[in-house]
């Protein structure tokens, strides 16, 4: 039996979302956009009128305004998104339990084995589903049909907004092949810049390049991307709430304003750091490599990662880590706007190491992981402010404060019961 996939897309959502309490804007340029004053100033998402004025996600609020002088902007409020998120994904569960979130505003639905029970066909089924979430809701969205998750996603963004395109065998080369490339999942600009200089512009040229080709040019990326185009994809479509294995947890922050030498940088891959041990522990994983993000004040980014003596889920390991590696590969006296930690390696246990003869071997720090254990209860019960790194009062580079609360009568007197991995 073919498969039956639809990717549902929410059109414009932040900004949509916002609308909703603001009607008198809907058809005036919009952009949400982040906090200037927190140097977060860029466009998360646009409506489609500040669209057809070349407004950009991503851009900042600046260049955004130049194109368009008359744009209002409006702040993000992300507890309003995950509520409509919400929703919407309950009314797709109504059709199908195989319901797979991408993004906060985007999922596949696997109706192989349902679309007949609502509908005489899939594309009537995507047309309800378009409907019922504009009624229920007050969103639009737009939804791509095919026989699998790639082209389904292709399908929703082909027409927008509110809208469903079919992409099928029978008509998938008149409709996928002429595409950019860029339009291709996980075609990012790298990878499209390395098939620009091997000639391969469009989708279908990618369909037919030799697979051996770009496995040499992209490595494993090269090869899965052959067969995307070829409409060979058949990565299922997982059940509501059946997590991804995780391949990377990250943390990145744009500072309030630049900060350069050891002392700052070092504060900040701490702070970072924290954050992304914490994570580790609540899915109880470990990670056994680390990379950092660096972006200076020109917007110029570079990348850097390494593989860690032993495997961690610890903070003060993944710090010194990061300081490593910008220790050797950035000078201290040029500033830095933005700096990202991730771990990466995931593991559910930790690999083993070896041994030597002729050195001792890195080993676990169980008093360590007793502590950054009970940094998870204390904020777990009173919040992440109620404890962290003295360094960090009264900061100003937007690294978050701890906050002093009224003592109350044995505040820690839950803590015997200690957190043994995840929250």
């Amino acid at each position: 039996m073919e498969r039956c996939i639809f990717h549902c897309d929410c059109n414009s959502f932040y900004a949509s979302v916002e609308l909703l309490g603001h009607p008198e804007l809907k058809e005036k340029c919009v952009a949400v956009c982040g906090d200037p004053e927190g140097r977060h100033g860029i466009v998360l998402a646009k409506n489609e009128p500040a669209k057809k004025m070349g407004v950009k996600t991503a851009e900042v609020i600046w260049q955004a305004k130049r194109k368009c002088p008359d744009l209002i902007v409006l702040p993000p409020h992300r507890e309003a998104y995950r509520k409509y998120s919400g929703i919407i994904n309950e009314i797709y569960q109504q059709y199908t339990d195989l319901v797979e979130p991408f993004g906060i505003d985007e999922s596949w639905l696997d109706v192989t084995g349902s679309w007949h029970l609502f509908a005489k066909s899939p594309l009537e089924l995507a047309d309800k589903l378009r409907a019922e979430v504009k009624e229920k809701t007050g969103l639009t969205i737009s939804v791509g049909v095919s026989f699998n998750k790639v082209f389904a996603k292709l399908g929703s963004d082909y027409k927008k907004p509110d809208a469903t395109t079919v992409i099928a065998r029978e008509n998938m080369c008149e409709m996928v092949w002429p595409l950019p490339v860029s339009e291709l999942l996980y075609v990012g600009k790298s990878a499209q810049q390395k098939l620009g200089n091997l000639g391969i512009h469009t989708i279908g040229q990618l369909a037919l390049a030799e697979p051996e080709m770009l496995g040499n040019v992209l490595g494993k990326l090269g090869l899965e991307l052959s067969r995307y185009a070829r409409g060979e994809d058949n990565a299922p479509v997982r059940r509501w709430g059946e997590q991804e294995p995780l391949k990377s947890v990250g943390n990145g922050t744009t500072f309030r304003r630049n900060i350069q030498g050891p002392k700052e940088i070092q504060l900040a891959l701490n702070v970072l750091a924290d954050e992304v041990a914490s994570r580790l522990r609540r899915h109880g994983v470990w990670a056994g490599a680390v990379q950092v993000t660096i972006r200076d004040a020109d917007l110029k980014t570079i990348t850097r990662q390494k593989q860690l003596p032993m495997s961690t889920h610890l903070a003060r390991d993944l710090a010194q880590g990061c300081w490593e590696l910008v220790q050797a590969n950035w000078s201290m006296l040029k500033p830095i706007r933005m700096l990202t930690v991730t771990a990466l390696a995931i593991t559910e246990e930790p690999f083993a190491v070896q041994q030597s003869f002729l050195e001792d071997a890195p080993k676990q720090d169980p008093k360590r992981e007793k502590l950054e254990q009970s940094l998870d209860a204390i904020r777990k019960k009173f919040g992440r402010g109620a404890i962290g790194a003295g360094s960090i009062i009264n900061n100003d580079l937007g690294l978050g404060e701890l906050s002093i609360r009224e003592q109350q009568e044995e505040p820690y007197a839950d803590l015997d019961e200690k957190v043994k991995g995840p929250l």
